[in-house]
């Protein structure tokens, strides 16, 4: 009996940590997801003034969902520790900008494509992926949200779209210029990027 009680235990244990685990981190990208999904479908934003109110109500949703300095950190690497913490500041907001005008046009034109959120996959104790699928007239297009757990909320730190991470993308390109040049090189390529200079 108590060999059976202690298996049971055991069993029961090793499900606590899926159980807390599982479903919180889905839910949080899904939710999200769905409002960028109902704001694109809204029908009263219609016309240019409504394709302007689509793009700051998707820019807000992104901030909600997305750690930029989680991203700006892991994109940079160890060239991160070269920057001072303004630059590191300077930085995060630029890359924000980039990915924003980047992303924000595609996302508006947006035409009743179907997502379907499949399953989530531990990577460590703090981080999980979060994958599904856009379901178009053209196929199906792979997307994975890397979220990690910050003061109990889960926040999207890396975007994977059909194999390609952005982090990965950005860090190849950010990483050939501060190569050989200090992260003030990086930062002014960046503010003419974004019209800023």
């Amino acid at each position: 009996m108590k060999r059976w009680f202690g298996r049971l235990m055991l069993v029961v244990m090793l499900m606590l940590p899926i159980h807390t685990f599982a479903g919180v981190p889905l839910e949080t990208v899904k939710t999200n997801v769905n409002g960028v999904l109902d704001i694109l479908g809204d029908p009263k934003l219609k016309g240019e003034a409504g394709k302007k109110v689509k793009e700051q109500r998707v820019e807000a949703a992104a901030d909600k969902l997305f750690d930029y300095v989680e991203l700006s950190k892991r994109t940079l690497g160890l060239n991160w520790n070269k920057f001072t913490p303004e630059q590191r500041k300077e930085f995060v907001e630029l890359y924000r900008t980039i990915l924003k005008n980047a992303y924000v046009d595609k996302i508006t034109a947006y035409t009743n494509e179907r997502v379907n959120f499949t399953r989530e996959v531990p990577l460590s104790e703090t981080t999980v992926e979060v994958q599904s699928t856009i379901v178009s007239k053209g196929g199906e297009t792979p997307i994975f949200y890397r979220v990690m757990k910050k003061e109990n909320n889960w926040k999207v730190y890396d975007v994977v779209i059909e194999g390609v991470s952005l982090i990965n993308n950005y860090r190849t390109q950010f990483r050939e210029i501060l190569g050989n040049n200090p992260p003030e090189t990086l930062l002014e390529t960046l503010r003419k990027k974004v019209g800023k200079k």
